[in-house]
């Protein structure tokens, strides 16, 4: 136990520090790219983007094949963009092709790397490919994918990118942890006029990480938290967590397949490895499946808008990618639909493996 901290306080600009310097491992940032923590969900590190990169009269290209692409697009307009779009069908990834018959005169490119309402990847460095040589700035939701597997923010020329804490760092929710590219703090300081939004302004959030004077009142306990849960993420190392996703995206799959489930997103290619989304069996009450899972304090995320009734969508993210909370869904599983088999499967698909 030890008494609370100010935000102020030069031991918390110390943990910041460090908070930064790990966050640049983790997007595999160029040197002096600033990252830093926002004070609010993942959606905020969304907005702050579009607040601080885009100018009213821009032309964002916005990749669109999910909710969370619409979201941005919807963002993007408030802030005054020509929002131009690029979509695909739901569970389909984005084609670069698309991208590149559109990029004429766009001044921010936009696109979710794994889009959580339908459990697709779509193909970042593809994209990245295009837009490097146009002039325009790559901005990439990172939510799903940024610490639970590689990711290289400079080697593929992406600009921005923001996480949340909760998401595969498994920290408490509450904070946006962002990155943005030399290139872009550089657009960002040629504005013509100061960002509307001033809580994320790049310059006050600038001023408080690196000059440490005052711009707003950060929650120093959820640092605390994120900085022990990154850290843990480096140790285990960010190729080890993928693989790990990967023997329990196969043993998920051997398990459920045989009582009815299969994969929504149909290119294997193309499968986000920490959302898992699939089709739920026909004959199955999904909705009330899933009500009699919550009595038993096990939450499982169905479909959004179009994917309502139609999916499941599993999270691999985290400390939720291991073998005990599956176990224990597995076996309320079977109680409910009245299956056996199905904790049977898994345990044998995920023996031998280090796990457990």
């Amino acid at each position: 136990m030890r008494s609370m901290l100010g935000h102020m306080d030069r031991e918390v600009f110390a943990l910041n520090t460090e908070i930064q310097a790990d966050l640049r491992t983790m997007y595999g940032t160029e040197p002096e790219a600033f990252t830093a923590l926002l004070a609010g969900s993942g959606s905020l590190g969304m907005e702050a983007g579009f607040a601080n990169l885009v100018e009213p009269g821009d032309v964002a290209l916005v990749c669109a094949n999910g909710a969370f692409g619409r979201r941005m697009a919807e963002m993007a307009a408030r802030y005054g963009a020509h929002v131009r779009l690029v979509t695909a069908p739901l569970g389909v990834a984005i084609d670069p092709q698309d991208v590149a018959d559109r990029m004429e005169d766009v001044d921010l490119v936009a696109v979710v790397h794994g889009e959580t309402s339908t459990g697709v990847l779509n193909p970042v460095p593809e994209i990245a490919d295009i837009v490097r040589h146009s002039g325009a700035l790559f901005s990439v939701d990172s939510v799903t994918t940024a610490g639970m597997e590689p990711f290289h923010m400079a080697e593929w020329g992406i600009d921005y990118t923001y996480t949340g804490s909760q998401k595969c760092l498994s920290a408490p929710p509450g904070l946006a942890p962002v990155a943005v590219s030399e290139r872009a703090f550089a657009r960002y300081s040629a504005r013509r006029t100061p960002p509307p939004m001033w809580y994320a302004d790049f310059e006050g959030l600038r001023n408080y990480w690196i000059e440490h004077t005052y711009h707003h009142t950060v929650p120093v306990n959820l640092h605390y938290a994120f900085h022990a849960a990154l850290h843990a993420a480096m140790d285990e190392g960010m190729q080890q967590r993928a693989e790990r996703v990967q023997v329990m995206d196969s043993a998920i799959m051997a398990a459920l397949e045989p009582v009815g489930f299969s994969h929504y997103v149909q290119n294997a290619n193309h499968r986000l490895p920490t959302v898992l989304a699939l089709r739920v069996p026909t004959s199955m009450d999904e909705a009330a499946v899933r009500e009699q899972l919550r009595d038993r304090e096990i939450s499982v995320a169905g479909g959004l808008g179009a994917t309502a009734g139609v999916i499941w969508r599993l999270g691999l993210m985290g400390e939720t990618a291991r073998p005990a909370p599956y176990r224990r869904f597995f076996t309320a599983l079977e109680e409910i639909m009245g299956v056996n088999g199905v904790v049977q499967r898994f345990d044998e698909a995920t023996e031998g493996s280090s796990l457990w």
